[in-house]
């Protein structure tokens, strides 16, 4: 029996990575429809990777509740539910506090410098109502403040939460969202954390998320596009 190398290992898990990157953004930007039901070989042949990584990959996914795993059926794409995202929110509020004040705390002053980078070019974007400059950095911002944080228990609830808060946005903001506002809250976070300012950084992620509760609410009324 052939047994694996080191690097078959490292390539396996690689490949992994990319296949949950990939399914996710198709999951996350609605090109794989909530409730839909997909294959592994459909899944394997529309990211051009092959059936183990695209399995292990559905399994990370499935723990971040974006896919149901149905045997001898398929792979359902989850529904959106509104009363999941708003509780979401009540541990979206403590751990982004907390990875906020941790990352004011603990960023190198390089970390620093792309926040203050990032601040400006949230500013700009707020300005221009520029959605994907917004949605770009918004993914930045999240990435860079787990890993200045310095907290593996923070990141990996981030990694949970992150997908489904992304595809709620995605689906909705068109028609609810302020985007400008939105754009502002997120780079007053980021000024805050470059500073180095851990009250003011906390503080600055409440404000956010009382923003993203409100803009969650206000989707009760609003039919999804």
């Amino acid at each position: 029996m052939a047994i694996a190398s080191a690097n078959d290992t490292e390539v396996y898990a690689s490949l992994t990575d990319l296949a949950y990157e990939r399914i996710e953004e198709e999951i996350v930007m609605l090109r794989l429809e909530p409730g839909s039901i997909v294959s592994e070989a459909q899944l394997s042949e529309h990211v051009g990777i092959g059936r183990t990584p695209i399995r292990e990959a559905l399994q990370r996914l499935a723990h971040a509740g974006l896919v149901v795993v149905l045997p001898r059926r398929g792979i359902l794409i989850s529904e959106i539910d509104i009363r999941a995202q708003l509780q979401l929110l009540e541990v979206r509020r403590e751990v982004e506090r907390l990875i906020a004040g941790n990352a004011a705390e603990r960023a190198t002053e390089a970390e620093r410098e792309r926040f203050q980078g990032i601040a400006r070019e949230m500013a700009h974007a707020a300005e221009t109502d520029d959605d994907r400059s917004f949605l770009r950095l918004d993914r930045e911002l999240n990435d860079l403040s787990v890993d200045a944080a310095r907290n593996g228990f923070a990141a990996k609830a981030m990694q949970l939460m992150q997908p489904l808060s992304r595809r709620f946005w995605f689906i909705h903001y068109q028609e609810v969202a302020d985007l400008p506002l939105c754009a502002r809250l997120h780079a007053e976070v980021a000024r805050a954390i470059g500073d180095g300012e851990r009250i003011r950084a906390c503080a600055a992620s409440d404000r956010l998320l009382d923003y993203i509760e409100t803009f969650t609410r206000a989707t009760l009324d609003t039919p999804p596009r």
